[in-house]
């Protein structure tokens, strides 16, 4: 499979994202460090100007002198004391022969205050950066000396280098780190993505038997448990298609085939007339049944199966299916015992309720011994009205009972049409009563007969 384009951009923009925050962090951080440090020397400065200047008229020239000597050695900072302010606006002191000056001529006006500069500009004599206070010490007559002290911001920088190198290697390891966090989140929220997108690939090309291994809590958890059940649903309703196509080729192939074999017998005056006509029209009738109970099955299995409902005798539904059937139970000389609870109603489509009624009682004379009997009751159950058809015919084994409202289902694989119908009436019934909210329930044993329930809720008034 192709690399995943979502956790690409998802993995770029984390990385983006986090080298950007840090970056600026750690850029903010030196800024800030580097001013305030920077602003801190300059403070210190200008503090010990003016501590110094304010004892000029304290001690004599020579004590004075040796204050300024004190300073420069116990200060990180060079220190110039000079009486004559010109020699700063002229040039270094004691250095005649320079041009360039420490400070211009508006600056020595604003020294003539006595207001203190800060300068950051180039040595003259250095080609270096400075940083400088400049601070007059004011007497009697004015202006009566100056204090310069500077320091190269070489110096001031200095701290900050091994500071650069650490911040630099802090951000490369910083990035390295957040790539590798990153590559193993994106994979653990995006995986789970890329299986179901593989998934739903196999299942375009029809095989819906794979299924999303992830074992998490989380919303991605719970959207690949919804995702397998989907996908079981799908490869169930596959494979009950698969079933459906084949079981209903094999019931129209056998009557094609006899039809198409007596005909062509027919044809060669193997068999008489009255045979053929009568095969024709057992298989035709095979057929249209089938036809008929495909057609009502998929209506009934429809989200938009009309539904008429309304309240009904259900002892009077029964006993009028009943009715119907008495012909085929004095053919077989079946006795039919009825227990009814003649105040149950129901509430529901008569015609539907009917056919649910026919095609347990058909089954139950089916599969009835001679002189057998049948027993119909109903009766409320818990708040809800059951009916029971009990024969005491040829049974189901045990472990057959749950599939026989299978589609097609039949227990004797061998058994022809001759016994039975077309394998879909059970599915038909319990079908119906689903539509109805209600519930169909088997009980059979072989050779101990057949019971089927009906359970459905009563109607309230």
């Amino acid at each position: 499979m192709r690399k995943s384009v979502l956790k690409q951009r998802v993995w770029m923009s984390f990385i983006l994202l986090m080298s950007l925050t840090i970056i600026a962090i750690i850029v903010l951080t030196y800024f800030l460090y580097e001013k305030f440090y920077v602003e801190k020397q300059i403070s210190l400065l200008q503090y010990h100007g003016q501590a110094v200047a304010t004892q000029y008229n304290q001690f004599s020239k020579s004590e004075f002198q040796d204050q300024i000597t004190w300073l420069d050695n116990v200060l990180e900072a060079n220190v110039i004391y000079t009486t004559d302010p010109m020699l700063l606006s002229g040039g270094l002191p004691f250095e005649v022969e320079i041009e360039e000056t420490l400070i211009t001529f508006e600056e020595r006006q604003v020294l003539l205050d006595g207001e203190t500069l800060t300068l950051i500009r180039e040595h003259p004599r250095f080609a270096q950066d400075i940083v400088a206070v400049v601070t007059p010490i004011m007497g009697l007559n004015g202006l009566e000396g100056v204090l310069f002290l500077y320091m190269p911001l070489a110096t001031v920088y200095e701290p900050f280098e091994s500071i650069r190198y650490m911040l630099i290697g802090f951000v490369i390891l910083t990035i390295i780190i957040v790539s590798v966090v990153t590559r193993k989140i994106t994979d653990y929220f995006i995986r789970p993505i890329e299986k179901m997108i593989e998934v739903t690939n196999q299942m375009a090309d029809g095989d819906f038997s794979k299924r999303v291994n992830v074992n998490r809590r989380d919303e991605l958890g719970q959207l690949a448990k919804s995702f397998n059940r989907m996908s079981s649903s799908l490869d169930e309703v596959e494979t009950k298609r698969r079933e459906f196509l084949s079981n209903v080729s094999h019931e129209l192939r056998t009557p094609i085939s006899l039809m198409k074999g007596y005909t062509e017998a027919f044809e060669e005056q193997v068999i008489p007339q009255e045979k053929y006509v009568s095969t024709m029209k057992n298989e035709t009738a095979y057929i249209g049944r089938l036809v008929h109970d495909l057609l009502d099955l998929a209506q009934l299995e429809g989200d938009t199966y009309p539904i008429t409902k309304a309240p009904l005798p259900f002892a009077q539904v029964v006993e009028e299916v009943v009715q119907k059937f008495e012909w085929h139970v004095k053919e077989k000389n079946i006795t039919i015992q009825k227990e009814l609870d003649e105040e149950i109603i129901v509430e529901g489509d008569e015609d539907r309720i009917s056919q649910v009624i026919s095609n347990i009682l058909s089954n139950a004379i089916r599969y009835s011994n001679e002189h057998g009997t049948i027993f119909v009751r109903l009766f409320t159950k818990d708040n809800e009205a059951v009916l029971v058809i009990k024969d005491e015919g040829v049974g189901i084994p045990r472990e057959e009972v749950d599939k026989i409202t299978e589609r097609f289902y039949r227990v004797n694989k061998g058994r022809t049409r001759k016994e039975g119908g077309t394998g879909l009436g059970l599915a038909i019934v319990q079908q119906i009563a689903k539509l109805h909210n209600g519930r169909l329930t088997i009980k059979s044993d072989v050779g101990q007969g057949t019971e089927v329930s009906v359970i459905l809720p009563k109607y309230m008034n």
